[in-house]
């Protein structure tokens, strides 16, 4: 009876080997391009969403913010790609300062973080300085939630201005373009 066990055993192993040898055989030879189905192309669609937004930004000092977006998409169902570029305008009433920033931004998928860059420009009307920020944020429909620390260029007299922030705007979008490429 033990014999018998073996003898099965080695049937099973060498049908196994010899199923395995035979499909390797059958994929060396590019078989499946025989019975494969034409790859079916989709459509290219992008869509291109502009708008104005206001935003409040939180630090030392607190600031008021209003501007224009762009945002570019292309759709897909999985990991849509989505650029942003905005620039806007923000005043600190109580320190009377006054800044412009120039922003990019970019989310990888629909829940992702955003990653991103602001350029900005504060002044209190007598001295100024520009800084560098690279940002780091959360995007979720209109919402965008973003924080930073910016870098800023050297001047003694001027320093009621944020150096590590976090922000929060929501984009009124009011024109959408749809590209649709076949």
């Amino acid at each position: 009876m033990r014999k018998i066990s073996i003898k099965r055993n080695k049937t099973i192993i060498f049908t196994f080997l010899g199923i395995i040898c035979l499909f390797n055989q059958v994929k060396a030879q590019n078989i499946e391009n025989l019975f494969s189905a034409r790859k079916i192309e989709l459509p290219t669609i992008k869509t291109q969403k502009s708008g104005p937004y206001i935003g409040f930004q939180k630090g030392k000092y607190n600031l008021i913010e209003f501007g224009g977006e762009l945002q570019l998409k292309r759709v897909k169902l999985t990991h849509p790609k989505i650029h942003g570029l905005r620039f806007g305008v923000n005043y600190d009433f109580k320190e009377n300062v006054m800044g412009f920033d120039a922003a990019y931004w970019y989310q990888q998928s629909r829940l992702g973080l955003t990653y991103g860059a602001i350029l900005s420009h504060r002044t209190n009307f007598d001295a100024s300085r520009v800084g560098f920020a690279p940002v780091i944020g959360f995007r979720l429909t209109q919402f965008h939630l973003q924080t930073g620390y910016t870098f800023y260029s050297q001047v003694s007299n001027f320093e009621n201005y944020n150096k590590f922030f976090i922000a929060l705007k929501f984009t009124l979008i009011n024109k959408r373009d749809i590209d649709i490429k076949k």
